[in-house]
């Protein structure tokens, strides 16, 4: 608690990014959350949310939370544009020196941002909420999804010389100048190729990588976006991004 304590009194802000796309039946309890941890660990911080014009009415939950809640914002988008234009936006709305993104399904858990914060206080540029360190656990997911999440970070860190364990956790906190020195704003990459591309930049550019375990839990509500689609797309950024070294 004395390093969370020293971060109120430095004024550290925490600008929590979500991204959501049909997401009603989970948003709520996931600000609620969030809005508690930050209150009971006295980060000073924001949460900001980035709906890309949900047909499920998500955009208008999010609108209800933010009148709820004085430190919620919301971004709307026009239409579904992706995970990495998503978080593009939310860092540009957000006011913190820390910026955390964090899926909307409740796979990840907030009782993990006092942890993240703490790496980030003690040197970290970017820090993974990772499910492939020790202390890092995988709930409620079939022998499939297992499989095909840890072989796209072994093909990954294989063909890439990445140190980071777990490439495609969308769990993430980054100081603002690490996201400036990366060229945040200009990636053009989605989904979980953009996430494995933020890793594997901000090695090769010598930043400070540091990894959390989490306990990663599948969701209950809504539906999963990973397909086919999106995992092809992820094979053919690593072989470009190797081709690149």
């Amino acid at each position: 608690m004395a390093v969370l304590a020293r971060m109120a009194a430095g004024r550290v802000k925490a600008s929590v990014v979500i991204a959501t796309y049909n997401e009603r039946e989970n948003i709520g309890k996931l600000v609620k959350d969030v809005e508690r941890v930050l209150s009971d660990s006295r980060i000073p911080g924001e949460i900001i949310i980035v709906d890309d014009n949900s047909p499920d009415g998500t955009g208008e939950i999010a609108d209800r939370l933010a009148k709820r809640y004085s430190n919620v914002r919301v971004v709307h988008r026009k239409g579904k544009l992706g995970l990495g234009t998503a978080y593009i936006a939310g860092e540009k709305a957000a006011k913190g020196g820390v910026i955390i993104t964090m899926d909307a399904d409740l796979s990840h858990p907030p009782s993990a941002i006092p942890a993240m914060m703490r790496a980030i206080f003690n040197g970290a540029d970017v820090v993974l909420g990772s499910r492939y360190v020790k202390g890092g656990e995988i709930r409620n997911w079939n022998a499939y999804r297992r499989a095909v999440s840890k072989g796209a970070n072994t093909m990954a860190r294989l063909m890439l010389g990445v140190k980071a364990s777990d490439l495609t956790t969308g769990y993430r906190a980054y100081r603002r100048s690490a996201l400036e020195r990366l060229g945040f704003d200009r990636m053009r990459s989605t989904g979980y190729s953009f996430l494995m591309e933020v890793v594997c930049k901000a090695e090769r550019k010598g930043l400070v990588v540091a990894e959390v375990p989490i306990v990663f839990t599948d969701r209950v509500g809504g539906k999963s976006k990973l397909g086919f689609k999106e995992q092809v797309g992820f094979a053919r950024r690593v072989a470009r991004l190797a081709i690149s070294r």
